[in-house]
C-alpha cells in the first residue's frame, strides 16, 4: 500500500496553481498538499515545549502520597457522582468522556479557579446553548496522523468536520457579543477560543479532496486521479455492453436460463450451463455453481477489458491512497494546532455544561475569601466561610430529577413507580476566621457526615468553577487539597483492621497537608480504647491546628469539645436532635455540643425496655468516674495555662523595663533642650554680627571707589562706572544670601531642559537672585548662566527654574494704533500677563549700532535687525546723542512696528541706547 502511494507521487496535481480542464473545480490557490512525510523533529520540539512549560509552572509537582489522597477523597466525597451529573449537559463526546471519567479540570491556584468560575456565569448567560454539532473526539486520528499512520477517509473528514465546527462555534459567540448590548458578558467564553487557530488552509484542502457525506476521494483531488476515473468508467461501459450482448446470445441460444452478467475472481463474467459451454468460444471458466451445472466464463474479448479494469482499479486506487497520505501528513504537522483546537473546544464545552448545570439545580457562584486580607478590607468580615441554605448537591439532583419524572408521568400526579424524595434540608455554615478546627457532635444519623461532605463537595466545585445551591453569595477560602478520611478503611488484603485503616489515613493527611488545606475527619480516633483514642485524637488535631487552613472533624467523645476551652483555634458544633420527637432536624448549632443520644435513638427504633433501663443504670453509675476524669484533665489543662501565662507576663516585664529606660533617655534630652537651643540662638546672632559688618565694609569700599573713580572718569564711562558697581554689589549679595531653596532632586534633573533666557536660581550664588541662561547644555551637560555682569558655566543639576524664558504673549500683546502712538513701558507690559522676554543683557548679537550712519541707512539697517530677531527678544539700539535724528528715525521705527511689543527709552544710567522687545 505505501509502496504503491510513493510510486503515485509524483503524477499527483496538487502544485500552488492546478491545472484542471475547465469543466472541473479548481483547487484554491494555497491549498497544497506536502508529500512529506510527519516530522518528528515537530512532534519532539512540541514535546519539549510541554515539558518546558510543565517546568516553568508555578503550581507545584502533586507528589505521588498527595495524588493517592486526592483520589481517595474525591471518591469518598462522591466526586464521581458529580462529574457524572455534569456529563449530562456536555454537547460533546470528548466532554461527556471527561465527566464520566472524572476529569473534569479544577482549578491549581485561585487565579484559575477564579476564570473558570467567569466561565461558568458567563455560560449561564447565553440565550440559547451553542451549537456544537460536527464536533467529534478526533484525538486517536490525530495520534494515528502523528504516528505515521495513514488515515482512512472517514478519519479525515471527521477531523475536517470537527475544525469547521469549532469555526462555527466561534463564530456564534462573536454574533452574539456584537448583538448583546453588554457584550463583554461572553468575553470569558470568547478569551478560550482567542488564540486558536482554525486551519482554514487544511479545511479547505480536506474539503476539497474529500466528500464529507460519502466519505470518498473526489475527482478534482488530482488530474491523474480524474484521468483513470475516466478511463475505467469508459472502460466499465465498453466490458458491460460486451458482455450483456454475450450473454443475451447465450439466453437466445439455450444456454442459460436467464441472461447472467456478474463477478467472480475480481472479473467481469456471464453465466453459461455446463452442457453449453461452447457457446463461448475461447472463454475461460472462472468459477462454477455450488452443483457444477452452471459455470461463470469469461469470454475472450472482454479478458482484455477485464485486464484493463484491473490494472485501472489499481491505479486508482493507489492515487487515493497518496492522497490520502498527504492529508494524513497535512493533519500530523498540524498536530499541536488541532490538539490545541479540540482542547480549547472541550474546555468551552465545559464551562456551557458548568453554566447549564447550575441553572438546573438553581446555584449560585461562590466568592473566595482570605482570613487576612478579608479581615484588613472589611473589619465587619468576621467570618472565612459563610455559606446560607447549602444543599447538598447530589441529593438535590435526585430530588429534582424525581419532580421531572413524576411530572412526565401524570402531570403532576405520582405514581408509585415514581415517587418523589424530600428535599435535601439546607445548611447554615459559619466559620469564623480564627478558627482552624472545628469540632461536630451529635447523635448517629443526625447529619454530621453529610454535612461534612457538603462543604467538601463545594470546596471542590468551586475550585472547578461550578456553582453550588445555597443562597446569596456564598464565601469560603480556596482550598488547594481537600483531605477526607471517611468511611471504614478495614482491608483483610492489606491486613488492616477498622482503626489501623483510620490510623494509616491520618498519617499520609499528616504528610501531605499544607497552610491552605481542608481537612475532613470521621469519627476520629475510633475504633480503640476511648482514652487512648482521646488523647491520639487531641494531639493530631493540635498538630494540625498550625498546619492547615481548617480541619471539620465529627466524634462522639467530649473531651474534645473541651479544647475549644483550652485553644481559641478550635470550635464546636451539634447536630440538633428533637427530644420530643427522638428525631434529628439535621440542623448544626454552631458553637454548641452535642450528645450521641444512643439510648433515645435506640429506644425511637422500638429496642428491648428492659436492656435500656440497665443501660441508664450503668451510665449513672460511670458518671462519677467521668467527673473525676475530667477534672483530672481540666486541672492539668489550667497548669498548662499558668506556665503560659507566667512566661508572657515575664516576656511582658522586659519589655516594660525596655520602655522606661527608652522614656528616661527621651526625657532627660528634651530637659536640655531649651539650654542648647538658646545657646545655639546667641552663636548664630554672633556669627550675623560679624558677617554683617564684614558687608558693610566691603559696600563702603565699592561706594568710596566708585566715587573716586566717577571723579576722575569722562560722561561716556558713566554707564561702565554703574555696571562694575552694580556688579560688583550683586556678586557680595549674591555670597551672603541665604539659600532657602534644595537643589538636585530627582524630578528638576530628570525633567528640567535648561533654554535660553530662563530664570533659573544658581547653588552657589544664593537662593534670593535669580541668573538667566544665555548658553544651553554642551556636550558634558552644562550651560552658561548670566548674573548681572558675571557669566559662569555650571551643570544642569546645579541649577533651579524659576521662570520660562518664552511664554504666550497674546494676552499681554498691546493693540497697536496708528501714528506715533506710544508703546506702553515694561511695567505696564508685565502686569497685564506672564510675558518673559530674554534676559535684559546687552550681547554683539543682540545690539545694532546706527551711530556714525545716516537716517536712511540707519533705517534700513534697524528694520533689518528686528527682522531678524528671535520672538521675544531683547534688541539693544544704539543711536547716540549727535543731532537727534538718527535718535527719532529709530524711536518713530519701534513705534510702529508690529513686532515691537514695548522699549525702554534712554535713561541717566543709559545714555544714547534704546532697549526694545520684540514679540
Amino acid at each position: 500500500m505505501a509502496a504503491a502511494a510513493a510510486a503515485a507521487k509524483p503524477n499527483l496535481l496538487l502544485p500552488v496553481s492546478v491545472a484542471i480542464p475547465s469543466s472541473r473545480v479548481s483547487l484554491p490557490t494555497g491549498l497544497v498538499c506536502s508529500a512529506r512525510s510527519p516530522p518528528p523533529r515537530l512532534r519532539a520540539a512540541a514535546a519539549a515545549a510541554a515539558a518546558s512549560q510543565a517546568l516553568t509552572s508555578p503550581v507545584a509537582a502533586e507528589t505521588p502520597e498527595a495524588k493517592q489522597m486526592r483520589v481517595e477523597t474525591e471518591a469518598a466525597l462522591e466526586w464521581g457522582g458529580v462529574c457524572a451529573r455534569l456529563a449530562g449537559f456536555a454537547s460533546t463526546a470528548a466532554g461527556r468522556a471527561a465527566c464520566g471519567e472524572g476529569r473534569v479540570p479544577v482549578g491549581r491556584s485561585r487565579e484559575e479557579s477564579e476564570r473558570l468560575l467567569e466561565q461558568t456565569a458567563a455560560a449561564a448567560l447565553l440565550p440559547a446553548p451553542l451549537d456544537f454539532g460536527g464536533v467529534e473526539d478526533v484525538s486517536a486520528a490525530i495520534a494515528a496522523a502523528a504516528g505515521a499512520r495513514l488515515l482512512a477517509v472517514r478519519e479525515i473528514c471527521g477531523v475536517g468536520r470537527s475544525i469547521r465546527a469549532a469555526r462555527r462555534v466561534f463564530d456564534q459567540l462573536k454574533t452574539l457579543s456584537e448583538e448583546t448590548p453588554d457584550g463583554r458578558s461572553y468575553t470569558p467564553l470568547l478569551d478560550i477560543m482567542q488564540d486558536c487557530d482554525f486551519l482554514t488552509e487544511l479545511v479547505q484542502r480536506i474539503e476539497f479532496c474529500l466528500d464529507y457525506t460519502l466519505s470518498v476521494v473526489l475527482d478534482r483531488a488530482s488530474d491523474k486521479l480524474a484521468t483513470i476515473r475516466k478511463e475505467r468508467r469508459k472502460n466499465i461501459d465498453m466490458l458491460e455492453s460486451l458482455l450483456r450482448d454475450t450473454s443475451t446470445k447465450i439466453f437466445q441460444g439455450g444456454g442459460i436460463d436467464s441472461p447472467v452478467v456478474t463477478k467472480r475472481r475480481s472479473r467481469m463474467c456471464v453465466g453459461v450451463k455446463a452442457s453449453h459451454k461452447h457457446l463461448v468460444p475461447g472463454g475461460i471458466v472462472l468459477s462454477s455453481s455450488g452443483s457444477g451445472a452452471t459455470y461463470f466464463m469469461e469470454p475472450r474479448d472482454a479478458i482484455r477489458l477485464n485486464n484493463m479494469e484491473v490494472k485501472l482499479s489499481g491505479d486508482e486506487r493507489a492515487e487515493e491512497l497518496a492522497i490520502l497520505g498527504l492529508l494524513t501528513s497535512s493533519i500530523a504537522d498540524s498536530e499541536m494546532k488541532i490538539r490545541h483546537l479540540m482542547g480549547k473546544i472541550l474546555e468551552l464545552d465545559l464551562a456551557c455544561a458548568r453554566g447549564s448545570y447550575a441553572l438546573w439545580i438553581n446555584a449560585v457562584r461562590p466568592a473566595f475569601t482570605d482570613r487576612d486580607s478579608d479581615t484588613q478590607l472589611n473589619p465587619n468580615s468576621e467570618c472565612s466561610v459563610f455559606i446560607e441554605g447549602i444543599q447538598h448537591p447530589l441529593l438535590l439532583e435526585q430530588s429534582l430529577s424525581m419532580v421531572k419524572e413524576s411530572t412526565r408521568v401524570g402531570k403532576g400526579q405520582l405514581s408509585d413507580e415514581h415517587l418523589v424524595s424530600p428535599m435535601p434540608i439546607p445548611l447554615d455554615m459559619q466559620v469564623r476566621n480564627d478558627t482552624r478546627i472545628i469540632v461536630i457532635s451529635g447523635p448517629n444519623t443526625g447529619g454530621k457526615t453529610a454535612t461534612m461532605k457538603t462543604l467538601g463537595l463545594a470546596s471542590l466545585m468551586s475550585k472547578a468553577g461550578m456553582f453550588f445551591p445555597a443562597k446569596g453569595t456564598p464565601r469560603l477560602p480556596w482550598f488547594d487539597q481537600v483531605l477526607a478520611d471517611i468511611g471504614d478503611h478495614q482491608s483483610l488484603e492489606h491486613s488492616l483492621s477498622t482503626f489501623s485503616g483510620h490510623i494509616s489515613r491520618l498519617r499520609k493527611i499528616v504528610q501531605v497537608v499544607s497552610k491552605d488545606s481542608l481537612v475532613l475527619i470521621d469519627e476520629i480516633g475510633s475504633g480503640t480504647d476511648p482514652s487512648d483514642g482521646v488523647a491520639l485524637s487531641t494531639s493530631i488535631l493540635k498538630y494540625l491546628a498550625s498546619r492547615l487552613n481548617l480541619a471539620i472533624v465529627t466524634t462522639h467523645y467530649a473531651d474534645l469539645s473541651r479544647l475549644k476551652a483550652v485553644d481559641d483555634r478550635f470550635e464546636n458544633a451539634a447536630m440538633e436532635f428533637c427530644l420530643e420527637t427522638l428525631q434529628p432536624t439535621y440542623q448544626i448549632l454552631w458553637g454548641s455540643t452535642g450528645n450521641s443520644n444512643a439510648l433515645s435513638i435506640a429506644k425511637s427504633i422500638g429496642f428491648d425496655q428492659k436492656v435500656l433501663a440497665r443501660a441508664q443504670e450503668w451510665v449513672e453509675k460511670l458518671l462519677p468516674d467521668k467527673q473525676k476524669e475530667r477534672q483530672g484533665l481540666l486541672y492539668g489543662s489550667l497548669l498548662d495555662e499558668r506556665k503560659l501565662l507566667e512566661s508572657q507576663a515575664n516576656e511582658a516585664a522586659s519589655v516594660l523595663s525596655d520602655v522606661e529606660r527608652l522614656y528616661n533617655e527621651i526625657r532627660s534630652e528634651a530637659d536640655d533642650l531649651d539650654s542648647r537651643v538658646a545657646a545655639l540662638r546667641a552663636t548664630e546672632s554672633e556669627k550675623v554680627q560679624q558677617e554683617l559688618k564684614f558687608v558693610k565694609s566691603q559696600m563702603d569700599q565699592i561706594i568710596k571707589n566708585f566715587e573716586s573713580q566717577l571723579k576722575n572718569s569722562e560722561l561716556e564711562q558713566y554707564n561702565s562706572l554703574m555696571r562694575k558697581a552694580e556688579a560688583a554689589t550683586a556678586s557680595l549679595a549674591a555670597t551672603h544670601q541665604p539659600t532657602d531653596f534644595t537643589f538636585g532632586d530627582e524630578e528638576n534633573e530628570s525633567s528640567y531642559v535648561p533654554e535660553i533666557g530662563d530664570k533659573v536660581y544658581v547653588e552657589g550664588l544664593g537662593g534670593g537672585s535669580m541668573a538667566s541662561v544665555v548658553e544651553t547644555l554642551g556636550e558634558d551637560g552644562s550651560c552658561m548662566v548670566q548674573y548681572g555682569k558675571i557669566k559662569v558655566r555650571v551643570k544642569g543639576n546645579k541649577i533651579k527654574l524659576v521662570q520660562r524664558g518664552t511664554k504666550d504673549t497674546s494676552a499681554s500683546s498691546p493693540v497697536k494704533g496708528k501714528g506715533r502712538t506710544p508703546k506702553r513701558s515694561a511695567a505696564e507690559a508685565n502686569q497685564d500677563g506672564n510675558v518673559s522676554f530674554g534676559p535684559v543683557v546687552q550681547t554683539s548679537k543682540n545690539t545694532v549700532d546706527l551711530r556714525g550712519m545716516r537716517v536712511a541707512e540707519a533705517s534700513h539697517e534697524l528694520q533689518m535687525a528686528i527682522d531678524g530677531c528671535r520672538s521675544y527678544q531683547v534688541l539693544f539700539v544704539v543711536h547716540g546723542m549727535g543731532t537727534g535724528a538718527v535718535k527719532e528715525c529709530a524711536l518713530g521705527i519701534l513705534r510702529n512696528h508690529p513686532r515691537v511689543a514695548k522699549f525702554e527709552d534712554e535713561s541717566p544710567l543709559n545714555y544714547g541706547c534704546t532697549v526694545a522687545y520684540i514679540e
